[in-house]
């Protein structure tokens, strides 16, 4: 998977189009991501010991992760992800638009 937790990402597909949002979970088996302010749902919690008032709550639901696109820090667009290998390292995500490497 090319994104990872901590990325910016912008929704390219589905009910939230065009926002944008921080990577907080990925799921690289089911292909999906949780992305910070997007695909909220309301969950009826019942009172626990954590929630001892229980009550309703917004929740992010995890997307599908080819709804999604990394947006660039330098250019600040939506980019496509290319794999480099620097001099002696090993391979670096790199924005196709700029050429910018990412962390």
């Amino acid at each position: 998977m090319k994104i990872k937790k901590g990325d910016t990402v912008e929704v390219i597909a589905g009910k939230d189009i065009g926002k944008k949002g921080k990577v907080l979970m990925v799921m690289p088996k089911e292909n999906r991501l949780v992305v910070e302010g997007v695909n909220r749902a309301k969950k009826h919690q019942k009172p626990n010991r954590k929630l001892p008032q229980g009550g309703i709550l917004n929740i992010e639901k995890p997307l599908q992760a080819s709804n999604v696109m990394l947006v660039c820090d330098k250019c600040k667009k939506i980019t496509r992800i290319g794999k480099k290998v620097l001099e002696g390292q090993e391979k670096v995500r790199v924005c196709k638009k700029c050429g910018e490497v990412f962390n």
